[in-house]
């Protein structure tokens, strides 16, 4: 679906020389962005997520932080910590990497269950607490994590609880010949990337996110988005249906979905197109169907939903 809106057309066209051939997951990137919600990329190493992130800071002019996760990481090395001052007399919370507007989260399911459990709370509540005091975080608060599919030792799977408060999950795939050609003979751009001048600041981010919100989603829409949920929750295939936090994210990104492409209004379509994104890594399959297609079993029950008129 073409991006009709100008300011969001502008930075896909900024971003798209840094990702070449990859469109599409920066739209949805962008989606899952500015529609205040979160990121999870699985994906194999060296494919253009850091890219991703750095460059999705830059371009909006918002502060970047980035974790990376490794068994012996502990939450302070994510939140901060509280240190004694000698001078004072008293202890001075020292913030962590959290406390950014856009976090990368590399190798999310290397971190234990622990550390993982302490960006629960963050990317929930948008705020973190230590020692029983609370402090918000940054607005808007973006968290991209990204987990490696293929190898699994040394790593701990994300739980049910922390998968949910993805917006989406999304791959970034391998480059077209065409485009992998293009990286290669040009050569890396990654210090070019650090020198994008932004093309918005942070309160014109907090205005879209606010104009997103006030988009149009009629009755029959949120019907549609009941149905959905409700056959998840039926089917036999699964375990655990969709969550309310669920549908709350296939509405919001459907809001964004139909911003991004100029109407104030959602149509099926805007939901319809991101439910591969937005609704197979929070539904649980039956032990008996663990073998099969996770994601193939929950479209094709997705599929069979009638779409309003």
């Amino acid at each position: 679906m073409e991006v009709k809106n100008k300011q969001i057309k502008n930075i896909l066209n900024i971003l798209s020389q840094f990702l070449q051939g990859k469109e599409e997951a920066l739209r949805l990137s962008l989606i899952t962005f500015f529609s205040n919600g979160h990121l999870l990329i699985e994906d194999l190493p060296g494919l253009g997520k850091t890219t991703l992130a750095v460059g999705l800071a830059r371009i909006t002019g918002l502060s970047f932080g980035r974790i990376q996760a490794t068994s012996d990481l502990l939450p302070s090395d994510i939140i901060g910590v509280s240190v004694y001052n000698k001078q004072t007399e008293k202890f001075e919370f020292h913030k962590g990497p959290i406390f950014n507007n856009v976090v990368l989260v590399d190798e999310i399911n290397r971190a234990t269950p622990k550390t993982q459990s302490a960006l629960l709370e963050a990317m929930g509540e948008k705020q973190v607490t230590v020692e029983g005091e609370t402090y918000k975080l940054p607005r808007p608060f973006f968290v991209i994590a990204t987990q490696n599919p293929v190898e699994q030792f040394g790593t701990f799977p994300l739980p049910e609880s922390q998968m949910d408060r993805f917006m989406m999950k999304i791959s970034i795939g391998y480059p077209s010949r065409e485009a992998e050609k293009e990286i290669l003979t040009g050569g890396s751009k990654r210090e070019e990337l650090y020198s994008i001048q932004p093309v918005m600041d942070r309160n014109e981010v907090i205005r879209i996110q606010q104009e997103i919100d006030e988009v149009y989603i009629s009755e029959k829409i949120v019907d549609y988005i009941l149905d959905i949920a409700e056959a998840t929750r039926k089917s036999k295939y699964f375990s655990a249906g969709l969550s309310i936090r669920g549908t709350l994210a296939v509405a919001k990104t459907a809001k964004t979905s139909a911003y991004f492409n100029g109407r104030d209004y959602v149509i099926p379509e805007d939901i319809k197109s991101l439910l591969p994104y937005t609704v197979p890594h929070r539904v649980i399959l039956h032990e008996v169907y663990e073998n099969t297609d996770h994601r193939e079993i929950v479209l094709s029950v997705l599929e069979s939903i009638p779409v309003p008129a």
